[in-house]
This record gives structure tokens, sequence and C-alpha cells, in this order.
């Protein structure tokens, strides 16, 4: 069998070349030459191939959280939420939501949405971070709302310029000056005795009588001297037997604390006998501290100022009120505080009775100088936010640190216990800029989170007006902004730039 042999033929261009003939060769294309850039090395899309380079073949599986709404805001407080309700004063721009951002503590009271059960606000922050400012802003504000301004104790004039421009002059008490302030006012409670009748009047009694103890308690205290059950029932007994009150006088009289010490010094046989003492002798041997205090204070820091009746007629249908103290100032800390303790008193008698609707703004600067005093001198104030509710009052308190707060006595003493306390009435909190020593107090006195603390230390101290509001357990960060008339108003560096060229 002949094996078959397979030959390739001829293509066309041999054909053509054994007749003669040839075809037009094709020039050759030149090859593209590539031009090398200024990055010579070549890396992946990805990266560079290599241990801890970030490849992996398959793709890591995400965290899973699962936690309820009220545990987030504690891990991440600062997620922009669905906001507060555009109603009270609008006070800048909320940066988390990029919208506007109002404040209106009553209203967030009576929110159920919202986490707050009292009006009280505490103010922290460093001088020169603007939280007058704010603090002024938010009362000038709050008038279109029906609001009026009570300040208790204007320790450096700061709200002077705002009391003129609401044309409103401030009350100055000082030495040498006319005005008066008696603590132990009746107030409102004391109008119309004669046509009060028994339960009435012994309801009244119990509020009045239960202020000026207190009152008396924390003056007292800032004397270093206890303040006990036989000390309360001597000068509770004095209170009633000066007033009028124990006899059953029809118009009770006012008195001073001047003339209540006067009478526990020289105690009438009457007042011996109520309060169960074999006689003169063994009532001034039980009181000895207790008069000894209270003449100290009638000699020293309360002459010529809360040692007489009132003196001043308060307009209290005007915008604003204000009762400066700032020529106490060189009379040290301990001056002031007792200064602020008697205002504090005093203020509580104007609004044990206010009239339906009668909204005010309160606003205690300077606190520390009365916590300094120790745990009696605190506890008025501590009656005071606790009853913030029931006066539809906003009680605003205005510190430099939260450590401020807690200078009344040794760690574990009464006084910090109350101070600590005091910080839990205020469901509001507006923290503007501290330095980064301060970042530790507010993790550990107002428990912050990390994240919340660096927007104290680093954003909030970069600039004015910048703070974190802590409304219930939301955060908000809140640039507040000032309109031209309002910078003029709550400019406070008029010492620094007097002499400085224009």
């Amino acid at each position: 069998m002949n094996r078959r042999i397979h030959r390739e033929g001829r293509d066309i261009a041999v054909l053509l070349d054994d007749f003669g003939h040839r075809l037009p060769a094709a020039p050759d294309t030149p090859t593209a030459v590539r031009e090398r850039g200024p990055f010579t090395a070549l890396v992946p899309r990805r990266g560079p191939r290599g241990r801890g380079r970030g490849r992996a073949a398959t793709p890591a599986p995400l965290s899973v959280w699962r936690m309820t709404s009220e545990q987030t805001p504690v891990v991440w407080p600062l997620i922009a939420s669905s906001g507060l309700p555009p109603t009270g004063a609008q006070m800048g721009i909320d940066l988390l939501s990029g919208g506007a951002f109002y404040c209106d503590p009553v209203g967030w009271v009576t929110d159920d949405d919202i986490p707050v059960t009292n009006p009280n606000v505490v103010v922290f922050g460093k001088p020169g971070r603007g939280k007058s400012a704010t603090v002024k802003a938010f009362a000038l504000r709050m008038l279109g709302y029906g609001y009026r301004t009570l300040v208790l104790g204007d320790t450096k004039d700061e709200y002077e310029p705002l009391c003129r421009a609401l044309g409103v002059e401030p009350f100055v008490i000082g030495h040498g000056l006319s005005a008066r302030v008696n603590p132990l006012a009746f107030g409102p409670l004391g109008h119309g005795w004669d046509r009060l009748d028994a339960a009435e009047a012994r309801r009244r009694e119990a509020i009045m009588f239960a202020r000026w103890i207190v009152l008396i308690r924390g003056l007292v205290g800032s004397q270093h001297v206890p303040f006990g059950p036989t000390e309360e029932t001597a000068v509770g007994e004095a209170l009633r037997l000066l007033t009028g009150y124990r006899s059953g006088a029809t118009r009770l009289t006012e008195i001073t604390i001047p003339q209540l010490w006067q009478a526990l010094d020289e105690p009438p046989d009457e007042l011996v006998a109520c309060c169960r003492y074999a006689d003169r002798r063994h009532f001034l041997d039980a009181t000895r501290a207790l008069r000894d205090a209270l003449g100290s204070l009638v000699k020293g820091s309360l002459a010529g100022l809360f040692d007489d009746h009132t003196s001043i007629e308060v307009d209290w249908r005007a915008p604003i009120q204000s009762l400066s103290l700032s020529r106490l100032e060189p009379l040290g800390d301990e001056a002031v505080g007792i200064a602020l303790t008697c205002l504090n008193s005093w203020g509580q008698a104007m609004r044990e009775i206010a009239e339906p609707g009668d909204l005010r703004i309160v606003i205690r600067d300077e606190t520390w100088r009365q916590m300094r005093l120790g745990a009696e001198a605190m506890k008025s104030l501590d009656a005071n936010l606790r009853l913030s509710r029931r006066d539809a009052d906003v009680q605003i308190l205005l510190a430099h640190k939260p450590s401020d707060m807690l200078t009344a006595g040794d760690a574990s003493s009464q006084a910090v216990a109350i101070a600590r306390d005091l910080l839990h009435l205020c469901d509001c909190k507006v923290l503007h800029g501290q330095d980064q020593a301060v970042g530790d107090e507010l993790g550990t006195l107002l428990g912050l989170a990390p994240i919340a603390q660096r927007v104290v230390t680093s954003w909030a101290i970069a600039g004015k007006g910048r703070a974190l509001w802590l409304v219930g357990d939301r955060a908000f960060k809140v640039q507040t902004v000032l309109t031209e008339p309002e910078l003029r108003l709550t400019f406070t560096n008029e010492a620094l730039t007097a002499g400085r060229p224009a």
C-alpha cells in the first residue's frame, strides 16, 4: 500500500514569482517607543504585595455591635441626632447637623421626648472663652418669650452694660452706700397676713421659717461653728418670738439679723422657757458658739450691707434686675460668699409666690465662692435648684471648671457630696473651652467619653463661643453667634484695651 505524501501548495506570491512578477512589499510598521514617565517604579493598583501590606485573599468580616438607643450616645456621643425642637432662644449653629440650635430649658422639661427633668443650667469655661457672652445672649433673646432676668450678685459688673441697655440701673451694694438688703425679709408671703385663715398662715409660716433657718445655718457654718438641733431650736423660737407669730399677732414684724443676735445674746425669760432651759445662764452657756458666730458676722461681713431693712425698691416688671457686689471684691472671697448667701435667701423670698406665667432667669455668677463657705452655706443653693420646677425659674450657675465646685471640703466630706449633687441637679451643661489638664475632670465628674473630652479641650478652646452642650444624654457642638449690638454688650475686656490706640 503506497503512502500518499501531502505537499503544501504554493501561495500566490510564489506563483507570480514563477512568471516574473512580484507583489509590492508592505512597509514595516514602526514600533512605538514608550516614553518613560517620572515615576519609573510601577506599583500595582492595590499597592505592592507583601506581608502587612493590607492585601487579603478575602475581606475581613465587619464587627457587629448591638445596643439600645440609650447606650449608643455613650459609645458614640457626637452622632448627629434628630436635634431639639426650634423653640426658645436661637443660640447659634449646631455643627453636627448644620442646623440652628435653640435653647429652651423650660420647654425641654415639658417635652417628654427630651430627657430633661429640670430647667437648671450650669456653664463651665476658661476665662475668655465666651461663657458670660453666651449667658447674656440667652437672657437677652428670651425677653421675646416673656422671660425676665435676675442677677443675684454681679461680682465683676459684667451685666451692667446689659442692664443699662434695657433701661435699668443696677443696684450697687457696698460699704458706705445707701443700699441695704434684709435677708430675713418676708417677701410676698407676708402680704395680707391679717386676712389669712389658720391653715394658710401655718403653711406660709413653715415656708418662711424654714428659709430663715437655712440662711442662719449657712451663715453660722461659714464661721466654722456647728449648727445642730440645739442651735436650730434656739434660733427658731427667737424668730417666732420676735416676729410676733408665737403670740398670734395679726401683723407680723419684720426683723433683721442684728435683732436676732441681740435676742439670743440678751434672751428674755419667755425665750429661755420656750427652749426648755433651766435658767438664763444655762441658755447662755449652751448657745455661746452660736451667739459668737452671729456677733462676728453682724460686726464684720454683714455690717453696712445686710444688717438693716431693705432700702431698695425693685421693679419686678422690669426686663432685668441686677445686684452688684463688685465693691466687696477687696474684702476677699469669704465676704463675697457670705453676701451671695444673703442674696440667695432674699431672692428666694421674692420668688416664693410668683404670678402664673412670671418666668424668670436667675443668674448666679461665681458660685464657687459661696460653696467654699462649707456644707451649710450650700444647702440654700441646693434648695433653690430643687425648687426650680415649682417656681418656673431657669437657674444658671457659672464657674470656671467642674473642680471649682468641689473646693468646699475634703473629698469625703458632706460639702463635696452636696456639690456633686448640684451637678446632677443641672440637666443642661454648657462646656466651653478648657485646657488639656481639665480633660480628666470632665470624664470623672461629668462622665464624658474621651471623644467628648477632646471636643472641649481641642475644638472649643480654639475659638470664642464654642461649646459642647449636654442636654440630658444628648451632646451638641454649638457655635454661639452674636449680633453686632450683642458683641458690644458682651465685651468684657475693657480694662485690657482701654489704653491701646484705636
